[in-house]
């Protein structure tokens, strides 16, 4: 027995390629275009600067620990409360500022501050390193309680294992370790330069974030920092 026609909607949207920049989002062929015209300024970009090996091996790096911390930020914990969107715009802008100093050799900061030796370079590789690992060791251990911003996660614990248990922020001191680490690979003033900002950029995110734990956990955070360093032990 045939089966009465059913009345189906029309067929689901296909979604196609879809980029955000600012508050705007461009969809289909726009969003192609910028994506072709980004592509096609980072090759013309790794042309212009040329980078030595050693580079590489920094940006190589560098890439491991984005696409890292882009597939741990997948398992983040649903805000209760957060910094200010501009806040936290600030933060982003310096983060992006530093990274693009941090590798950009920009005309009349190319001076170097370190000779070009393999020691050096190779000691910052192991730097990097090193920092990355950290970073990846506090990640799993702060599990759902992550976040980029200043926010307080549903349930939110005061973790204090692992690298918590002496340092209050290991995640920041990896960060500046692998600027570190990049800046004795470069040696190149550029590179000193994106390492002053990323200082200045967590310099004023730690006491931001130390009030809201605070003000979350109360005379329990204010033990924590009594017995621990903020990031690095026995100096800060």
């Amino acid at each position: 027995m045939a089966l009465p026609p059913t009345s189906a909607g029309p067929p689901p949207e296909r979604r196609g390629l879809a980029i955000k920049i600012g508050s705007t989002t461009l969809n289909g062929p726009a969003a192609v275009a910028i994506l072709v015209l980004l592509l096609g300024l980072v090759a013309a970009l790794v042309v212009w600067i040329r980078p030595t090996l050693r580079m590489s091996l920094s940006a190589a790096l560098w890439i491991l620990f984005i696409l890292y911390w882009g597939a741990a930020a997948k398992n983040a914990a649903p805000t209760q409360s957060a910094e200010s969107p501009a806040s936290r715009a600030v933060h982003t802008r310096l983060l992006n500022l530093s990274l693009l100093l941090l590798f950009l050799p920009m005309p009349g900061l190319r001076a170097r501050y370190l000779p070009m030796t393999r020691v050096i370079a190779g000691g910052g590789l192991v730097v990097q390193a090193l920092a990355l690992l950290l970073a990846v060791w506090a990640r799993r251990h702060l599990g759902r309680n992550w976040s980029g911003a200043v926010t307080v996660a549903v349930d939110h614990q005061l973790v204090r294992s692992g690298p918590y248990r002496v340092l209050r922020h290991p995640i920041y001191t990896a960060m500046l370790g692998m600027y570190v680490g990049t800046a004795l690979v470069s040696g190149e003033v550029h590179a000193l330069l994106a390492l002053a900002v990323v200082v200045g950029a967590y310099w004023r995110k730690i006491p931001i974030e130390e009030r809201s734990l605070r003000g979350v956990f109360g005379p329990a955070y204010d033990a924590y920092r009594k017995e621990t360093w903020a990031l690095i032990p026995g100096l800060l």
